[in-house]
């Protein structure tokens, strides 16, 4: 039985509210390889493949939490792997997200190579046969949205179980969290998807979130924990970087954008001005026997007299 009384203290609320943020921040690299993954299907299933691939996220996030006990035993080591002056404990969280990284890195590197190659756009326009579309299934794209959460999720799921003492504001948490993404998931899609630059800076920032995972399943990191963040040090540098490197495309995109609305209007106004041309001077044409323009005769260009004999 669900007890509904702990939302009488403060001390649960803050903790559903801190979760929820955490839930976002963490998230994002989360919406980022959903964005990636979805723009494979066909465009009028990109819609749902958004929603029910974050509905199954939230499902394998509700999922990991019910079985928050065993959560803590995936840290516990299963083997150690010795190589000279490296040592490492393998736990099956380690494994989970040392494949996980694995796997980001290869796929983002294709993704990123698949771009430079112009394979999309030679598929859409049908320059080369041999360049396919890359389409995947609606299924496809769930199940691999789904199996990727479970990487992206681990160490989300991990901290939620040891800030809340309650599963019901864990799993509230998340189903807010997801909620809130799924507001957001189809504009973000299409703004990364519709601009080519933002598509390879996320695709940069999947292959750097592997490089993250897959170092820190082989325990290769710092050991500094941001407690505010409740993320390590090196993910909180590399959210960092790559916030600003969005924020000056934003900026560089807006300058584009601007310049080049300007400089269209400056054509508009010279092709007016050459449209107009001797019109708006006053010289229209003159037909055969009309006499001789005011100007023409002010400027000394009168008739000549004729020579004497």
């Amino acid at each position: 039985m669900i007890d509904f009384s702990i939302f009488l203290t403060a001390e649960a609320w803050i903790s559903l509210l801190t979760l929820v943020f955490l839930e976002i921040v963490l998230g994002v690299d989360n919406i980022a390889f959903i964005a990636l993954t979805t723009n494979r299907l066909p465009q009028d299933k990109q819609h749902i493949g958004r929603k029910l691939g974050l509905a199954g996220a939230m499902l394998m996030r509700c999922l990991f939490l019910c079985f928050a006990s065993w959560l803590i035993h995936m840290t516990e080591p299963l083997f150690t792997l010795s190589l000279g002056p490296y040592s490492h404990g393998f736990s099956l969280r380690d494994l989970l997200l040392a494949a996980g990284g694995i796997y980001l890195i290869v796929k983002g590197v294709q993704e990123l190579m698949g771009m430079l190659n112009l394979d999309e756009l030679r598929a859409e326009h049908g320059d080369a046969v041999d360049v396919p579309a890359h389409r995947i299934g609606l299924a496809q794209a769930v199940g691999t949205i789904m199996v990727m959460d479970i990487v992206f999720s681990i160490d989300s799921v991990i901290t939620a179980v040891g800030m809340a003492q309650h599963l019901i504001i864990m799993i509230i948490a998340v189903i807010s969290a997801v909620l809130l993404m799924m507001v957001f998931i189809d504009a973000v899609s299409e703004f990364i998807n519709g601009h080519p630059e933002i598509k390879i800076l996320a695709l940069v920032f999947i292959c750097a979130i592997g490089v993250l995972l897959a170092l820190d399943g082989f325990g290769v990191h710092t050991g500094v924990e941001i407690e505010a963040l409740g993320m390590p040090l090196e993910k909180v540098l590399v959210y960092f970087a790559m916030v600003f490197s969005l924020v000056l495309e934003v900026v560089q995109m807006s300058y584009d954008k601007r310049a080049s609305e300007f400089m269209e209007q400056l054509r508009e106004r010279g092709q007016s001005r050459t449209g107009e041309g001797p019109l708006a001077s006053g010289e229209g044409p003159q037909g055969l026997g009309e006499e001789p323009a005011e100007g023409q005769l002010a400027d000394g260009e009168g008739p000549q007299e004729a020579p004497c004999g």
